[in-house]
């Protein structure tokens, strides 16, 4: 049935990824999501499942196209590059909140943020797939840089506040473009006394793609390290992304709840920064290894936070 699929190109490949990239943001932006409303609980979960089995659905397309060894280390991938970005949902309701922006509103920034991380993660995975080629010791900084983050996050007792704040980049942009204080529905420029003005809405989505780029630093290192395929680094993070951003409204308000993921995060991090020295001391891991054991500790994190969270809650009843 897919032997007109077999073989494959480079480019016939990268030409399939942006066909199903470009579908799905053309149906979320004017089949589902037309008009700017507050989206409803069960649509968001059907949108969430759907970008899901689509990620999944790639997975097979690429262990068909380039094996199952291939297939593993973009699952493994998509995984990790889906868990690091989990913090930006935090991020994500900070700026909305501190911006005031309706919930109607939300998924447009959304929308359109995802547009800038697609071009955004490109530069720096070409960038990284460049000093990699050229420098393949940098693959042991990435991974000292892994270990460093992972364990750093793994002692800190206490969130860290980000100091980039949606404050700034508003005082950052006010001095190359007129303001105007007030939203005007989804607009992100208006047009005032004949100039064009920014609203508030255009600083949430400038805000959010420097967020995107501050987390990006963390999760291109850690893909490299699982892989240098740059087909399957690039489309494991549109992925993640993409399934992130429809993820946010189902878990916005819950997000606090996974107080145990962090540590099953940092742990991953240590594990992959770890990879590239096991062999030298008689140890290989495969890449269905690395898919379980990436798995497994991010599944135990998830599920020790819902369960000490759900004792806490009923301590405090």
């Amino acid at each position: 049935m897919f032997e007109w699929l077999s073989h494959l190109s480079t480019g016939a490949l990268w030409i399939v990824f942006a066909c199903v990239v470009s579908l799905i943001l053309f149906l979320d932006l004017f089949v589902f999501h037309k008009k700017s409303e507050e989206p409803s609980l069960k649509s968001t979960f059907h949108i969430c499942l759907g970008y899901l089995c689509v990620a999944l659905l790639f997975g097979l397309f690429v262990v068909f196209e380039k094996g199952r060894e291939t297939g593993f280390l973009y699952y493994t991938g998509y995984l990790v590059e889906f868990s690091l970005s989990m913090d930006n949902i935090f991020v994500m309701s900070l700026i909305f909140t501190g911006l005031h922006v309706a919930s109607a509103y939300q998924h447009r920034v959304l929308f359109w943020g995802v547009l800038g991380a697609i071009v955004m993660r490109a530069v720096m995975i070409l960038l990284g797939a460049g000093l990699v080629s050229s420098f393949h010791w940098i693959l042991y900084f990435f991974s000292a840089f892994l270990i460093y983050t992972g364990v750093k996050m793994l002692l800190e007792k206490k969130e860290e506040k980000n100091d980039l704040s949606e404050n700034k980049v508003i005082a950052f942009l006010k001095r190359f473009m007129h303001v105007t204080p007030a939203f005007h529905g989804e607009h992100f420029f208006v047009k005032e006394k004949g100039k064009w003005a920014a609203t508030p809405l255009f600083f949430a989505l400038m805000s959010i793609e420097l967020m995107d780029v501050v987390f990006a630093v963390d999760s291109i290192p850690a893909i490299f390290l699982i892989t240098q395929d740059v087909f399957v680094i690039y489309t494991s993070n549109i992925f993640a992304i993409l399934g992130l951003r429809s993820l946010y409204f189902l878990l916005a308000a819950a997000v606090n709840r996974f107080t145990y993921l962090k540590h099953a995060l940092s742990l991953v991090l240590i594990f992959i920064g770890l990879k590239i020295f096991l062999p030298h001391i008689g140890i290989t891991v495969s890449n269905l290894m690395s898919l379980c054991v990436t798995f497994s500790l991010l599944a135990m994190g998830i599920i020790a936070s819902l369960y000490f969270t759900k004792n806490k809650e009923h301590k405090n009843v």
